[in-house]
């Protein structure tokens, strides 16, 4: 192995909308995870969870069920889904089509939580959007539910995390922020609530200083990196129709026809090298959170995020000096 190599546990990252010229949204099906999957992997994501922005009831049911078929067949890396939205504020939408948004449904916990143990099914919501006791049962259904798209206060916050609530999704990003007399969501996941959160290191969707501070407060054993990233990553092609808009990549970032940010051009071997070069994390920190740190999360610590005897022996290895991942 080069002098300038690392050897690290093969990459994980819960967040990631496409790859490889798909998204997921538009290719519901085993092939199109398998696409995606590929991609990333050329970067150094070894496992990942495909995830679907917010869509109708029919089109997850089909997202589930194409997982469900995708980790039967044995495509490599796919560890479950990531169900961002549909229920989740409209004025903290985003990229998510505001016609795609749904009020829940008691029926909808059954639906949500159908992949059961054949993956990890994670949701992100905006507690303020469902009514109590629906984050409760879908904790107990075996879901993994995160907080994103969000104007919750802190107090809205507390009740979701007495809930069984345990992460919140893409920090800073589409959510309430830290004020003098409101805490917000992000005042919520940089308190002692103990919640992960993912966070995109790209320095466009969260500027370095903000970047540092939660890194601080939240620590690497409980902050993940990930990449939100989009088609365009392991393709040929700089632009992807999103919802019947067209989405291009203008530098580094991915922005809509009026420069709105939709989603990230970032792959996990950047996203190491960024919160290392600039975010204030050690190379073994960075490497932590694109590992140990979300494979913990997702209850994997026995077969996924480190180098031990017993783990998957899934490997990737970080050129310092090149930037670069095999």
């Amino acid at each position: 192995m080069p002098d300038d190599a690392v050897l690290a546990p093969g990459f994980i990252d819960i967040q990631v909308n496409g790859g490889g010229g798909v998204m997921l949204n538009d290719s519901l099906t085993v092939e199109g995870i398998a696409t995606i999957c590929a991609a990333h992997a050329r970067f150094g994501t070894r496992f990942l969870l495909p995830t679907l922005i917010s869509a109708g009831r029919a089109d997850i049911a089909r997202a589930i069920a194409a997982t469900r078929d995708a980790i039967a067949q044995g495509v490599p890396g796919v560890l479950g889904l990531h169900i961002e939205g549909p229920f989740i504020n409209p004025e903290r939408n985003g990229a998510h089509p505001l016609a795609n948004l749904l009020r829940p449904e008691t029926s909808d916990i059954d639906l949500l939580a159908s992949l059961g143990p054949t993956g990890t099914t994670l949701v992100t919501l905006a507690p303020e959007c469902v009514p109590s006791g629906f984050i409760r049962a879908l904790v107990d259904s075996g879901v993994r539910v995160c907080a994103g798209h969000s104007n919750a206060t802190a107090e809205a916050m507390a009740r979701a995390h007495g809930e069984g609530l345990s992460g919140v999704t893409h920090l800073f990003n589409a959510m309430s922020q830290l004020g003098s007399r409101e805490p917000g969501l992000v005042g919520a996941a940089m308190s002692d609530l103990g919640l992960a959160a993912g966070i995109i290191a790209d320095g466009h969707h969260v500027a370095w200083p903000s970047f540092q501070a939660a890194f601080r407060a939240i620590g690497p054993e409980r902050m993940m990196l990930v990449t939100d990233a989009m088609a365009t990553i392991g393709a040929s092609r700089d632009a992807f129709e999103l919802f019947g808009e067209t989405i291009h990549v203008s530098e580094g970032r991915l922005v809509n026809a009026q420069g709105r940010l939709a989603g990230a051009h970032l792959d996990m071997n950047a996203a190491i090298l960024n919160a290392h070069r600039h975010g204030g994390a050690t190379l073994a920190e960075a490497l932590m959170m694109a590992s140990a740190s979300p494979a913990a999360y997702l209850g994997l610590s026995g077969s996924h995020g480190r180098i031990a005897p017993g783990r998957k022996a899934i490997f990737s290895v970080l050129r310092i000096a090149a930037g670069a991942l095999s």
